[in-house]
């Protein structure tokens, strides 16, 4: 039935894209001809014409790669647009008729097209190289400008330009860029939302936007103003705005911004992608359907035929022989099942030969055989939900998966139901599995009969599988991770009686345990522990160790004999204790020993297996107890290592390995399964030796398409971090944006239908990205070329501190140029880009004049970006400032992230270098958060009550470890997640004044979780921060300072930072007055 099911999906899903071609829906990026006459929209991947009246669309690019953000030449007879056709994102020119594409540039810094000027240059954003002189935070892109031909583009300005629209007169419209947030997100109103801001050049006509022009912002609402774009008249503009709670269209002008008129009065959905033709047509995307409008006349839907192949099969036959998730060992050790992009496979361990066991376009997960190896459980999640499958072998005279041909597959747990993680208890009458995500359950497999044993609200998950159990060797127990009473960030290990159902809370460490096993036949359980690594200065993060607890008094004094303690036992053994020993052994094999667990001595009979804390991964005490195996990170990455318990020596089995361990039921193997794939170990030995697998794989697009966006819907459904989703109807939008599914064949559209389906819920930490990787570099030189410079070569307007050139020759410096790299010169107005490319950490020859005398040779190695040397610039710039003008009483120190190696540069700063200092600045402004902010906050909350004085002596204060004197923090629109928590625990605490812009309200907990596809990944935020003072959640809790103060564009492009400038002036108050 399973086969049959599938197959008439794959029909539905076919009819569905043939109907398509009728009735094309996810029309996007659209723009109107200057005449009003014709639309251009990319649909699947490729660019189209239709008449705009509607009709049958033309297509006008046919490349397998993905092209995009189409716009019109003025003259209306060619197409300027994005394609991925050369890897990285580039600009090319087509004709409106069609025709072969010509590349107009080269960079890799995603080069999207904005505009067309009347002189047919093309305005274009890319990350590509901010001015000298620019004085915001480095990392943005920035805009360019390119004739027709190609050549050197030219650096219009460098602050962040989201869409922008020239008049004629050289007036400039654009839409800012203030900080990090899903750009598809909806219905927010913060500080970090879009405005419409005026530039009016000091000459009119002219582009090259300076700090001596007129910026003017023009927008007045707390929420999305974007995509601005001017009438022909140059005064009139248009844009789309959520002032009435959805993204519609408004007009307003340059001369009165304060005037505008609502036009369209969608409900629903966004209007997206705005532009208009010179006799004042209107042309939009609104629900996946392309429209046009004049003001004063209701929208009309373009009635679109499109006539064109389906290029995407639904099936794609792929071998797979890699990128196992998953695995389980048969009890006789023969077979192992692996996880494969969703499916499940068994191979044999002897030979390559693989048997696929699931074909779905869903993803399965958690395999584990039966006792007798002939059946095979795992978590699927089919018809929206997770449950517990099995397929079975039906021949009785098959006994491996791997040969046999006859299977049958069935749902374990109820329909409906979110089952997954299944356990088959080690007796083979019960298993075990996670039900609504972490209650732990158990069913009888004959019965059917179910019971829970750890209720659901007693832990929480965080992302799927970071819950445990495992059965004891005697089926009666099971431990598990224990978080009861507030433990989620320091959980325990648990033991249930799965008879009785009484939890025993084993551990009571106050640190995080976890990683647990039970050793040594079940009498013993090891697990890792903090408690004595070495902690994270600041943030999460420490080594850890193994240990393990004895449930048993006896095997605990055995364990601790030394070799000489075992041979005088030995030697005291009677020929009659001797046989029994052998018989029992004999017995113990045929007869699983029944536990007696001691759980009341156990803190007593508690062992450090490892001697030193570390790093560590999984591990594994074999089964007579004298050997662990553990992974650990050693000094180039995680190594897996043997400590021999009798004589303490350690030696490497394997280097480079990060993964699970799955030990063979007779205990002469172990498998581990990491990224590098699967190996088998000998536990005698640790003798290692690869698995090879190879299996057939349907892969089908459209139903992993179909299976993510089901997939994604219900992960949000069952984990956001309030269970009403922000009270709107999330079962309403699945519908709404379902539909678009069989017009989608590639993942840059999947991706932004994904973000606008989650951009619904107004939630920060949200949205899908599609992580696509060009595989193309651009060789970093650690320099800021001069843009003003017109003659042959690069002329260097900064040589930055620490990058190749700096370390290459010291005497290099502003002003010297470079005029070839490796034998080619850099002629003026060439593009050079192509000269860089994909020489990224090669041994480049590079030919540079320096003091205008003879040029030299010499040989560099570039490295692949600057961004880390512009910021440590950035940071530089400030201190020098903030030293400047406090005359260093003040002193300044930038938390890059909420993270510990941020948290350690500021601890050395602030009780070192600025120890002598008065007052201390600290920036939070363009940091994307972690997890920081109370170590951050109970450093700058120092209060001294002890000095040190011998002798008269001052030679220090108590506490040592804080920051006792005054400080003020910097906030602005780009803080976000933890760096929106520490203000407002910086503020409520009343450490000191926050300065600067707004915070938008985003400190919530997030799981980016990487999909089946791992190319695609989205977010939830789940884990919603409750402020006690206010009694709300600090998500859409926008943070106030306590001094506003904007850093407005003019100023920047000089280097300016007014928000400083107000911080040092508020420290100096406050110094002099003390």
């Amino acid at each position: 039935m399973k086969k049959v099911f599938l197959t008439l999906a794959a029909l539905t899903m076919l009819a569905a894209s043939a109907a398509a071609q009728d009735s094309p829906l996810w029309l996007r990026r659209n723009d109107i001809s200057p005449d009003g006459k014709r639309i251009v929209f990319n649909y699947k991947g490729n660019l189209y014409v239709v008449p705009a009246e509607g009709g049958k669309a033309e297509q006008i690019t046919s490349n397998p790669a993905y092209d995009t953000d189409p716009i019109w030449t003025p003259d209306g007879k060619h197409i300027v647009f994005a394609s991925y056709r050369e890897k990285s994102k580039d600009i090319y020119m087509v004709s409106a008729e069609g025709g072969v594409p010509r590349r107009i540039t080269t960079h890799t810094g995603n080069e999207t097209p904005k505009a067309v000027l009347d002189d047919g240059r093309i305005l274009f954003t890319a990350n590509i190289q901010q001015d000298v002189n620019y004085g915001d935070f480095p990392g943005n892109a920035q805009l360019y400008m390119v004739g027709q031909e190609g050549g050197m583009p030219e650096r219009v300005t460098s602050l962040p330009v989201s869409e922008v629209s020239v008049n004629g007169k050289g007036q400039m419209l654009y839409e800012d860029y203030k900080g990090y947030e899903d750009p598809f997100r909806k219905h927010h109103t913060s500080s970090v939302t879009r405005d419409i801001w005026l530039y009016e050049p000091v000459t009119e006509g002219g582009l090259n936007v300076n700090p001596d022009g007129k910026f003017t912002k023009l927008s007045s609402f707390n929420g999305e103003d974007r995509d601005p774009i001017f009438a022909a008249d140059g005064d009139t503009f248009y844009y789309i705005s959520e002032a009435d709670g959805t993204l519609n269209i408004y007009r307003s002008s340059i001369s009165a911004p304060g005037t505008k008129k609502q036009l369209t009065f969608f409900k629903g959905n966004p209007v997206r992608y705005v532009s208009v033709s010179d006799n004042g047509i209107i042309s939009f995307s609104y629900d996946g359907e392309l429209y046009t409008m004049k003001e004063g006349t209701e929208p009309k839907k373009v009635d679109i035929r499109i006539v064109t192949d389906q290029i995407e099969a639904p099936v794609q036959p792929r071998t797979i022989s890699s990128g196992a998730t998953s695995l389980a060992v048969s009890p006789n050790g023969k077979e192992i099942a692996v996880v494969l992009r969703g499916d499940v496979y068994v191979t044999t361990v002897d030979h390559r030969t693989t048997k696929r066991i699931t074909d779905t376009p869903q993803q399965e997960r958690d395999v584990w055989f039966s006792k007798d190896g002939k059946t095979l459980y795992y978590a699927s999640e089919r018809n929206g939900h997770w449950g517990i499958w099995k397929t079975s072998l039906i021949d009785k005279d098959d006994k491996y998966f791997t040969y046999a041909v006859k299977m049958e597959e069935s749902l374990l747990t109820k329909a409906g139901e979110t089952c997954f993680q299944p356990q088959v208890s080690p007796d083979g009458e019960s298993i075990a599995y996670l039900k609504d995500r972490t209650a732990v359950a158990v069913m009888d497999l004959k019965s059917g009969k179910e019971r829970i044993l750890l209720d659901r609200n007693v832990n929480y998950s965080y992302s799927d599988g970071d819950q445990s159990f495992a059965w004891s060797p005697d089926s009666r127990y099971i431990l598990c991770n224990y978080q009861a009473n507030g433990g989620w960030n320091n959980e325990d290990v648990a033991v249930i009686d799965v008879e009785s159902g009484e939890v025993t809370d084993l551990t009571e460490s106050g640190y995080s345990d976890g990683g647990f096993r039970w050793a040594l036949g079940g009498k013993a359980m090891t697990w890792t522990s903090d408690k004595a690594g070495y902690r994270s200065h600041g943030s999460w993060g420490a080594e850890r160790d193994i240990y393990i607890m004895f449930f048993d008094g006896k095997r605990y004094m055995e364990f601790l004999r030394d070799k000489e303690d075992r041979e005088i036992a030995d030697m005291m053994k009677t020929e009659k204790e001797e046989k029994k020993e052998k018989k029992d052994s004999v017995k113990a094999e045929k007869k699983t020993e029944e536990l007696i667990l001691d759980l009341e001595n156990r803190k007593d009979r508690i062992v450090k297996l490892t001697r030193f804390s570390g790093r560590l991964g999984d591990h594994y005490l074999t089964q007579d107890g004298k050997k662990l195996y553990y992974m650990t990170r050693l000094e180039k990455g995680t190594d897996l290592c043997m400590l021999n318990l009798e004589d303490n020596s350690v030696k490497v089995v394997a280097k480079g390995v990060q993964g699970s361990i799955y030990p063979t039921s007779d205990d002469k193997y172990m498998f581990l399964l990491s990224r590098n794939g699967v190996s088998k170990i000998s536990t005698a030995n640790g003798s290692r030796e690869n698995i090879s697998f190879s299996g057939e794989y349907d892969y089908r697009p459209a139903g992993e398409r179909e299976y993510i966006f089901e997939h994604a819907w219900k992960q949000v459904n069952e984990k956001f971090y309030v269970a009403d989703i922000h009270g709107i109807d999330w079962e309403g939008y699945r519908e709404t944006y379902r539909k678009f599914l069989p017009h989608i064949d590639n993942n840059f559209d999947f991706q932004e239908m994904l973000s606008e389906l989650l951009g619904e819920l107004n939630g920060s930490h949200t949205g899908a990205r599609y992580q696509y990787r060009s595989g193309l570099n651009i060789a970093s030189f650690g320099v800021i070329y001069d843009s003003e410079y017109t003659g042959d070569g690069l002329r260097i307007a900064e040589v930055l501190r620490g990058g190749t050139l700096y370390n290459a020759d010291p005497e290099i410096k502003a002003g010297d140029i470079i005029t070839a790299v490796d034998g080619v010169e850099i002629k003026a107005g060439t593009d050079w880009y192509s000269l860089f490319k994909q020489k990224g950490g090669k041994k480049l020859l590079i030919t540079i004049k320096k003091d205008g005398k003879k040029a030299v040779d010499m040989y560099v190695e570039p490295g692949f970006t600057d961004q880390m040397l512009l910021y440590k610039r950035w940071v530089r710039q400030r201190e020098e400032m903030v030293e400047r003008l406090s005359g260093g009483k003040v002193g300044y120190v930038h938390v890059e992230g909420m993270d510990s190696e941020s948290f350690r540069t500021v601890f050395s700063d602030l009780l070192g270098k600025y120890r002598t200092c008065e007052a201390v600045i600290v920036d939070t402004r363009h940091n994307g958060g972690g997890w920081l902010h109370d170590d951050l906050a109970t450093l700058l909350d120092g209060e001294g009550y002890i000095r040190f004085e011998p002798r008269g002596q001052y030679i220090g204060t108590e506490p040592y470890n804080k920051w006792t004197k005054p400080s003020c923090v910097l906030i602005g629109e780009d803080n976000y997640s933890d760096a929106c928590g520490f203000p407002y625990v910086y503020k409520t605490l009343g450490i000191g004044k926050l300065i600067g812009a707004p915070v938008p309200g985003t400190m919530t907990a997030v799981w980016w979780e990487t999909q089946i596809d791992p190319t695609i990944v989205f977010g939830i935020p789940q884990v919603g921060a409750i402020a006690v003072k206010e009694g709300r959640y600090l998500e859409n809790m926008q943070i106030e300072p306590d001094i506003l103060v904007y850093n407005d564009p003019a100023s920047v492009l000089r280097g300016e930072d007014k928000q400083l400038e107000a911080a040092v002036a508020e420290m100096m108050k406050t110094i002099e007055n003390k």
